[in-house]
């Protein structure tokens, strides 16, 4: 009687991990598939999901914001939400550090991609304008 319960506990304890393996591939699958449509549409997003883990829509959808048009967003406003909802997220004020830390990845989500829009904004500029080193005369 007790190898037969033995059997049952292993066998549905093997169902679960298996379910939970083949769960974490998928997932695994789909993240690498979103990565590479994202690489193909814009080459800097792979690198800026891989440095703040969060897309440009989670992290808008976290501070409660527009998503940046043309690499500009009103920075004020993100602060001022980020700040806020920090601030009530304070683990020694009853609030949850996990929040706070995707909160501060958002933040710092939204910041990456209006300074890639301002590079890649100067770097036109300086394609139009022609190359023009900047000299210093002091030295």
């Amino acid at each position: 009687m007790a190898h037969r319960i033995i059997a049952q506990i292993v066998f549905v304890g093997s169902r679960v991990v298996g379910r939970a393996f083949t769960e974490a591939y998928r997932q695994a699958a789909a993240s690498q598939k979103y990565a590479a449509q994202a690489a193909k549409n814009n080459p800097n997003a792979a690198n800026n999901l891989a440095a703040s883990g969060l897309t440009l829509d989670e992290a808008c959808k976290i501070l409660n914001v527009k998503p940046p048009k043309g690499g500009q967003t009103n920075l004020e406003d993100v602060t001022a939400r980020f700040k806020r909802l920090f601030d009530v997220n304070d683990p020694q004020k009853g609030g949850s550090f996990y929040l706070q830390s995707k909160i501060l990845r958002a933040r710092e989500r939204l910041e990456m991609e209006v300074q890639e829009a301002e590079r890649a904004a100067q770097r036109e500029q300086e394609l139009n304008d022609g190359w023009k080193p900047k000299v210093y005369k002091d030295r």
